[in-house]
């Protein structure tokens, strides 16, 4: 077998654990291939993007500040990308072409259907609230529109205080939605708990890095978890937290201490990656060694 080269692009990615992940499933298949973490600033993009067409490398993914921009450098979007205008993930196909996914989004409807499976059954009358714009974010949405077709999203964001920005984003979400033939109506809301939503919403993702270890200074955990209702919330609601590092996050406790079942982002950060796995070497995942990488 002919060793392979795959790599996370991203600036910072000191904290990535997604070469753990990816070398964990080589060993447990017995496979040649490489994959490292690599710093690359904006600029940088474009060369490595050359260098995937020249077969330097096999795949990459990516992550902050790339998952928007590298739309611009492809030939083509697939849908779970195409959507929220987020993708981490490159595959360069026989054909040449670079194709752009998110597998962020499928692996985050997985891990919400393995939290609640009695929810994902009648998603349709459901509502769901999204924290955050980011990538991250943004792939949440993606999840509850396209894979799970929630009823209704609401978005909560620090970056609605900005004049236009909140009223802006709908329009964005509710084109690409009208786009992808596809019926859920997003709205977005103020950065503040606000109980007349909450108490008809199902799931919450916390689409934020806030109280990731590693990042530094920044909003906590905690001060996230103030801007969620948590008495409003039905008995049966689920809770993912984005974040995988620390593995008991700020979010999840506080739901869990509200009686609510929650879950980090560590599963998902496996399943996402079991996928990319998958789209670059056409085989089955060993999804179980990416996970105990993590934990």
């Amino acid at each position: 077998m002919k060793p392979r080269r795959f790599a996370l692009l991203g600036d910072p990615v000191g904290q990535a654990l997604s070469p753990a992940v990816h070398r964990a499933a080589y060993r447990a298949l017995g496979m040649p291939h490489t994959y490292r973490a690599i710093r690359a600033t904006p600029g940088e993009l474009p060369r490595y993007i050359r260098e995937l067409r020249d077969g330097v490398y096999d795949g990459f993914n990516l992550t902050v500040p790339h998952k928007t921009r590298i739309l611009e450098l492809v030939d083509a979007v697939d849908r779970s990308a195409a959507f929220g205008a987020v993708a981490n993930t490159l595959v360069a196909h026989e054909d040449g072409t670079l194709v752009a996914y998110n597998t962020a989004a499928p692996a985050l409807a997985e891990e919400l259907t393995r939290l609640a499976p009695d929810l994902v059954r009648t998603c349709g009358e459901r509502d769901a609230l999204v924290l955050g714009t980011g990538g991250a974010a943004r792939s949440a949405v993606v999840a509850l529109a396209l894979e799970l077709g929630v009823r209704r999203i609401f978005v909560r964001a620090r970056a609605f205080a900005s004049v236009g920005a909140g009223a802006a984003f709908q329009r964005e979400m509710s084109l690409r939605l009208e786009q992808a033939a596809v019926r859920v109506e997003v709205v977005h809301e103020p950065w503040r708990a606000i109980p007349s939503t909450d108490e008809h919403v199902s799931f919450v993702v916390q689409g934020t890095r806030a109280g990731m270890a590693g990042m530094g200074a920044g909003i906590g955990g905690e001060a996230v978890a103030g801007v969620v209702t948590w008495e409003a919330l039905p008995p049966r609601a689920a809770v993912l937290d984005v974040v995988y590092s620390p593995t008991e996050t700020s979010f999840v406790r506080v739901a869990r201490s509200h009686g609510i079942r929650a879950t980090n982002g560590v599963g998902m950060l496996a399943r996402q990656g079991a996928l990319a796995f998958e789209l670059w070497l056409g085989v089955p995942a060993p999804y179980n060694a990416m996970l105990t990488a993590l934990v």
